[in-house]
């Protein structure tokens, strides 16, 4: 892959000749393949933006200037909103407008137009989910008047920018994709930014996988299993984020001085259901006549989960250790005497970066002209989704609240049943066009809970034949999967996103955080009067009966939604006595908070260290600095290592090689350095024991798809002799979502065990090397064994070149053609493999899948530390640079002191904008 560049602005005439010299080798090299004669300099350079001088923009009210520094990040100045927003769509769409039309086809279901027939399934589901739809409801009713000015404005500004232009002179991927395509842009419009929030809230959904794969485990695992691989939240280890507080009994409202309520959502949900356990549909031990229906689904679960994997997860995979990191500390604990914030929010890796860093600066704030703000935005949308304005900072971690349902409905012909009634599917077609090949006609159907996303598979068109439903509706046909998702119902979240820029004080921190209702997240406050905050938003279902855990009968209206939980009941924190606030994904309240969030939080690794490292800091009158922020970011340590390393070095090795292997755990501090050889091994022992453990008695649904293992048969209809024979099954999920992916959830289910050497998930079959296993300890030895071969094929047979970062590489890659483009394509478009520290669950969340391998899938996707009230002081920096173009300075000029947990100087006021400015671009009317 080409190599890295850092080159920019005036860094000068040296780097632009050693960039043109790349691109001349590049092109020199793919001469053979028969794309030279079409493609040369000029074509990969055709793109690049202007970024000095002056040009006339349509529209414009006054002259707007855009500041961009030596990284071509963009200040823009203006003197009304509408200007602003205008000139920040023009200045999007000249970076990144490749990745913006994607998205807006991604979200329309609509990438079959230009990338052909391979992506006719993927426009299939996403049309029935309809997210174009919702949001263009959204647009006309919902929305305000100001918001919608606001997106009309952006949307000219973007259109500016593609009048007269073609294809090759926006990106270069045009330029590639007109080999197969005759694709032209089309303008932009105000909707196309608003659905991509319907995006967000996608792969932002909360529990959906794990609401399908406890239905999908009872194949072959029992209701006992089943809920010990979902254990309870650690509260008394892991702390929530609101420590105090609960439901005023006088005011009906959330207050962080309440008591709390006695009724704890463990013991009731809320509804007087008991808590899940993965037994039966419902989740709620109540059976109802469903008692086996989870088992009796799997087979059309099996297939959307298949379905689900063919989705763009533009934010990342869905686990149990994927999150984001944010926490404020106050006044009275910091160097500055002001508060400091730090967020960084866990998503896939992509190139370029899904953030776009930015500053939109009225030149005074005034009635007509309110901004002045800067972070990191979305390309495509206007605004600024995480960062500060004059007044107040804010972050965002994913809340992870259960606002998704399945549920099993019985249809008959084009009706389904509600109680002892059929009632009419609503249906609507839609046309999905191709590239290079004909239209494709699909019918879409709901039931009142939402789209029948069974719909979207050949399996699932005879769904529930086999379903051994005791009491239930007579099955004829068999059943439906529908979907029920606040985020199909038109919301205010775009409203919310101009709210939160222009907020200045706490008051109106929270009016904005009220409509922000999906996707639900935690958002952290700041201010400059020296106060700190959180709220939790979003728009969150009250279940009638059920905990949203396994999927639910739909004809039973018992397992309704009866509203939603109001705003004014949802936790929230103002100045704690603590003095800190850390949100990582973890519990939000504890157990005796009334309303039912979720039964699938993340389970607060994260989390502990952070506070654990604050505390270490504070306790004695200390102080934390920027440069303490930062490196708590970066920080390494292994939870899983700490607990399980002394265990490891207590067994007795016989074989010198795995001897060998073994030393290098002892006197190791538990952090995962790139360069770290103990960290190497110990996270390929902790693979091959949750292999060995748990992955291997999966059922194949769950298990990475290409591996085969002899097992029994899981059909729990099979004659009793066909049980006891062995066949050939092959895993079927996508690798970065199979199990175990070891993710804090499996800290927790191994903390459980760890001490019951006798435990039954320590049993492992014989294999053709390996002897059966039935302790604890024979397990381990096994998986030490397995690791020491793995590395060895890997690394190399001499242990002390062992290294982390070798085995945890990330490679960047552009998310189209990057990945399946022709290989000389890929090969101008990706970046990297860097080597990489940090882990799985770890403050620096590198993220990997134990089941799968050790590459990097998700990633700290920026890192800011904003020093509240001396905003210049701030730092920040993104995962790869501001432009989306090949070959651009900026393409990854920041991904280098990304891995190195470096930040750049954030210049806020209109001093240190001006001397860090090295290109001005001048926009008139």
């Amino acid at each position: 892959m080409p190599a890295n560049t850092t080159a920019s602005s005036p860094k000068k005439k040296k780097g632009r000749r050693a960039r043109l010299l790349v691109m001349v080798l590049v092109l020199a090299l793919v001469a053979g393949v028969g794309y030279a004669a079409y493609w040369s300099v000029s074509t990969v350079r055709a793109s690049f933006p202007q970024t000095t001088g002056t040009l006339k923009l349509d529209g414009l009210k006054g002259q707007v200037d855009v500041k961009r520094d030596d990284y071509g990040i963009p200040q823009i100045y203006a003197d009304s909103d509408e200007d602003l927003f205008r000139a920040q769509g023009f200045v999007q769409a000249q970076d990144r407008f490749w990745e913006m039309d994607v998205r807006r086809h991604m979200t329309a279901g609509r990438l079959s137009e230009m990338f052909g027939a391979d992506q006719v399934e993927t426009d299939s589901f996403l049309r029935t989910l309809g997210w174009r739809e919702i949001a263009q409801k959204e647009y006309d009713s919902v929305l305000a008047p100001e918001t919608k000015k606001y997106l009309q404005a952006y949307a000219d500004g973007v259109n500016a920018y593609l009048k007269g232009r073609g294809g090759k002179d926006i990106s270069v991927e045009y330029a590639a994709l007109a080999f197969t395509n005759d694709y032209k842009p089309e303008q932009w419009t105000p909707v196309d930014s608003v659905a991509w929030l319907k995006a967000m809230a996608w792969d932002l959904r909360g529990n959906m996988q794990d609401e399908i794969d406890r239905s999908l485990l009872t194949s072959r695992l029992d209701a006992k299993q089943i809920k010990e691989l979902y254990p309870p939240y650690p509260y008394t280890r892991n702390k929530p984020i609101v420590a105090e507080g609960g439901i005023d009994s006088t005011t009906g409202e959330f207050a962080p001085d309440a008591e709390p309520s006695d009724q704890s959502d463990d013991e009731s949900n809320g509804d007087g259901s008991e808590s899940g356990s993965g037994s039966n549909i419902s989740g709620d031990g109540s059976g109802d006549g469903v008692e086996e229906a989870a088992q009796g689904v799997n087979s059309q679960l099996s297939a959307l989960a298949k379905t689900l994997d063919t989705i763009p997860a533009l934010l990342g995979p869905s686990g149990s250790g994927i999150g984001s990191n944010s926490w404020v500390v106050d006044d009275k604990y910091t160097t500055t005497d002001k508060p400091m914030l730090a967020n960084d929010p866990h998503l896939a890796p992509s190139l370029p970066s899904i953030w776009y860093q930015m500053g939109l600066h009225c030149r005074t704030v005034s009635r007509t002209c309110q901004y002045d703000t800067a972070g990191y935005t979305f390309s495509g949308m206007p605004g600024v989704i995480i960062g500060h304005n004059q007044d107040i900072a804010w972050g965002f971690t994913n809340l992870g609240a259960d606002v998704t349902d399945l549920y099993l409905e019985k249809l008959d012909g084009d009706r389904y049943l509600v109680g002892s009634r059929q009632r009419e599917l609503v249906s609507r077609k839609e046309i999905i066009k191709v590239a290079g090949g004909s239209s494709k006609t699909i019918t879409v159907r709901s039931t009142g809970h939402g789209p029948l996303i069974s719909d979207r598979s050949s399996e699932l068109e005879q769904v529930g034949q086999k379903a051994p439903v005791s009491d239930a509706p007579d099955r004829g046909p068999g059943y439906g999967v529908s979907l029920q998702w606040t985020a199909l119902q038109p919301g205010k979240s775009m409203d919310a996103v101009f709210a939160l820029n222009r907020a200045k004080d706490f008051k109106t921190f929270r009016a904005a955080a009220k409509n922000f209702e999906v996707p639900s997240q935690n958002i952290i406050y700041a201010d400059s009067a020296g106060h700190i905050g959180y709220q939790a938003p979003g728009k969150i279902p009250v279940r009638a009966k059920g905990d949203g855990t396994t999927p639910a009968p739909g004809w039973d209206a018992k397992y309704e939604w009866k509203g939603y939980i109001p705003f004014e009941e949802m936790p929230y924190e103002y100045d704690p006595a603590r003095g800190y606030i850390v949100t990582a994904n973890q519990a939000v309240i504890d157990e005796k908070y009334p309303n039912l969030l979720t039964k699938d939080y993340g389970y607060g690794a994260r989390s502990r260290r952070i506070s654990d490292l604050i505390e270490s800091k504070i306790k004695d009158g200390g102080k934390i600095s920027t440069e303490d922020m930062r490196t708590m970011q970066m920080d390494n340590s292994s939870e899983i290592a700490k607990l399980l390393t002394p265990l490891l070095l207590k067994i007795d090795v016989a074989d010198p090689h795995v001897r060998e292997a073994q030393k290098l755990l002892e006197g190791w501090d538990y952090t995962q350095e790139p360069d770290s050889g103990a960290a190497a091994y110990f996270n390929a022992v902790w693979r091959n024991i949750l292999k060995l453990a748990f992955g291997n008695k999966l059922p194949k649904e769950l298990r990475p798809v290409g591996e085969c293992l002899s097992v029994r048969p899981a059909e729990v209809s099979a004659p009793e002799e066909e049980l006891n024979e062995l066949v050939r099954e092959c895993g079927e999920r996508d690798s970065d979502s199979a199990q175990p992916d070891g993710g804090d959830r499996w800290y927790e289910v191994v903390r459980a065990i760890h001490q019951d050497e006798d435990n039954e998930w320590w049993q492992s079959p014989q294999s053709r090397t390996d002897k059966a296993t039935d302790t604890r300890d024979e397990l381990f030895a096994r998986a030490m064994e397995d690791a020491r071969w793995e590395l060895t094929a890997k690394l190399g047979k001499d242990s002390t070149k062992w290294s982390w970062g070798r085995l945890h590489q990330l490679t960047l890659r552009n998310q189209t053609l990057g990945t399946e483009g022709p290989g000389f394509l890929q090969f101008v478009l990706n970046r990297g493999p860097w080597n990489l520290g940090g882990g799985e669950a770890a403050v620096n969340a590198t993220g990997w899948n134990a089941a799968t391998g050790y590459s990097v899938i998700w990633v700290p996707s920026m890192r800011m530390v904003v020093n509240v009230g001396d905003w210049d002081k701030s730092r920040w920096i993104n995962l790869s640079g501001a432009s989306g173009h090949a070959y651009s300075a900026h393409y990854t000029d920041q991904t280098d002191k990304w891995a190195d947990g470096e930040l750049l100087d954030w210049a806020f006021s209109d001093k240190a904008v001006e001397g860090k400015t090295v290109d001005t671009l001048k926009l008139t009317p």
